[in-house]
């Protein structure tokens, strides 16, 4: 049996996480988010984010976590472990962790982070976590879009492309 891809070590549960972080160089960057789908977007955020500090902690919404958030009944469309797998597989990140609570909250007083960052689509005065980061002297920002993609979007694309390859939304082949 071969031994596992070295990106998994960067995998890290919850209940571990303390002991974890202890060991990141400092100082820690710490985001969140679904991650469903990867796209430009995403890496170019998440590069981003690591140049703020020495390491980058990236906690994921756990699956139901994801579902709570309305993007739609079939998101996420990757389960929690894929999703994981895939930005532990990025250089720029360091560990991957997950929450099934609404907000990362409990998380970041854990951690507690140097920074603090989420997208563009966020205003810095809103980022969950923030007043707690700032309390113990950290940084919180929000990493301006550098690539207009979206998850959401993309979902469309592929829905709208399959539609059309069956012949509409009716599945009915069309009669032209």
């Amino acid at each position: 049996m071969q031994a596992p891809p070295p990106f998994e070590a960067k995998l890290c549960a919850p209940e571990r996480l303390g002991e974890r972080v202890r060991a990141l160089p400092r100082p820690v960057v710490f985001t969140n988010g679904v991650f469903d789908l990867l796209h430009r977007g995403h890496v170019t955020y998440l590069a981003r984010a690591r140049a703020l500090g020495a390491s980058l902690l990236v906690a994921l919404n756990s699956d139901a976590s994801a579902r709570r958030l309305g993007k739609g009944a079939e998101r996420p469309l990757n389960a929690l472990a894929d999703r994981a797998a895939l930005v532990a597989a990025l250089g720029d990140v360091d560990l991957v962790t997950w929450f099934d609570d609404d907000t990362p909250l409990a998380l970041i007083r854990a951690v507690r982070p140097e920074v603090l960052v989420k997208g563009g689509d966020w205003r810095v005065e809103d980022i969950v976590g923030g007043d707690e980061v700032r309390g113990w002297g950290g940084a919180v920002r929000a990493i301006p879009f550098e690539h207009q993609r979206s998850t959401t979007d993309l979902v469309e694309r592929i829905r709208h492309a399959a539609e059309a390859r069956r012949g509409g939304a009716s599945g009915r082949p069309s009669r032209e």
